[in-house]
């Protein structure tokens, strides 16, 4: 069997996401709330409506919910196993690393004060559990956004997901913060786009690069809906079978942090929107030490990574119809039953 038909077996074996990951957060949730002193609730706890849950931010500033400084050892503990309902270890890790980066920057930037590691809120969007309405939580800090949203005990989106690293290369160890020399929170998802670029040939990196400069930033910045870019780029018709290995296994990294189940509703996803709809573009320098960003882009879903200058690094993964489980719980809405099938991403 081939790489890409072996993608294709493990996307297509997620029609659903298991209720146990589902029931796991829902009792996290619970147990957060829980261990979270009364006058707080209405800092944890925050409305399940668009507008509350699609206000998002990747830069340093306050966040709705509870911050990790602010949160006592059975709060933490609480807060660690939601986290774990959604993430593997590996997962769990690279949002570690992220937040450590903060301790970095305290200790190389001229100016530090707005640098801190505990400054990352988890809130939790509507009741736990509510299968009519739905709910949600998202973990938030400076280069990180996780959003997650259930129905009862189904996951029903993963989306938008933002990883930042600053910086995206430690120049050297930072015992303070449990890095060394070389770490990279983004690497393998750089270093697999690097790869598919050099095994294009000349015809396919011609279709590939599609501006000599980069963009600067991601495209859809924090927007609550992002818009559909013109598909530009290197169309996965045009690659052979391994590039198009390639191009998937690029795709798999960037929702490699998820358990693997909710890792494979995601790819579900894509492969439903058609994989003949899916192109590769690159902007900017294609030599390591330059700044560049590439995308991928399907019919439904778009993956973004951005380094605009110096040792900074961008990336985002959006879904234009379904972040936030929009359409997922719009459908369920429409029904006057309340019927639903299982669904993620």
């Amino acid at each position: 069997m081939s790489p890409t038909a072996r993608w294709l077996v493990l996307a297509a074996a997620a029609l659903g996401v298991s209720p146990a990951a589902a029931g796991t957060a829902g009792a996290a949730a619970a147990r957060l709330v829980q261990a979270t002193p009364a006058e707080s609730h209405d800092k944890l706890r925050q409305p399940f409506t668009d507008a509350a849950r699609s206000d998002w931010h990747y830069t340093p500033r306050r966040r709705a919910g509870i911050a990790w400084k602010e949160m006592s050892a059975a709060q933490r503990e609480a807060t660690t196993a939601l986290l774990r309902s959604a993430l593997t270890e590996r997962g769990l890790d690279k949002v570690r690393a992220v937040m450590a980066l903060e301790t970095v920057l305290r200790e190389i930037e001229t100016f530090p004060f707005s640098r801190d590691p505990e400054n990352y809120a988890v809130a939790i969007f509507g009741d736990a559990g509510d299968i009519t309405r739905g709910w949600g939580w998202r973990i938030e800090g400076h280069h990180l956004s996780l959003h997650f949203t259930l129905r009862g005990d189904t996951v029903v989106a993963t989306l938008p997901q933002f990883f930042g690293a600053n910086p995206a290369t430690l120049p050297r160890d930072f015992a303070a913060a449990g890095l060394v020399k070389g770490h990279r929170v983004l690497g393998a998802e750089e270093d697999g786009a690097r790869a598919l670029l050099d095994s294009l040939d000349a015809t396919q990196r011609a279709a590939a690069l599609i501006d000599a400069r980069p963009n600067g930033d991601i495209v859809s910045r924090n927007e609550p809906r992002a818009a559909t870019p013109e598909p530009r780029g290197v169309a996965f018709a045009a690659l052979s079978a391994a590039q198009q290995a390639r191009l998937l296994a690029l795709v798999s990294a960037f929702a490699e942090h998820l358990q693997p189940d909710l890792a494979a509703a995601r790819l579900a996803r894509v492969r439903a929107g058609g994989l003949e709809t899916i192109r590769f573009a690159w902007a900017g320098g294609t030599e390591r030490g330059r700044p560049f960003y590439f995308r991928i882009q399907g019919a439904g879903f778009m993956v973004e990574f951005d380094n605009s200058g110096g040792n900074h690094v961008h990336s985002v993964w959006r879904d234009f119809t379904g972040d936030w489980g929009r359409d997922m719980l719009s459908e369920h809405y429409r029904d006057p039953a309340g019927h639903h099938r299982p669904a993620g991403r």
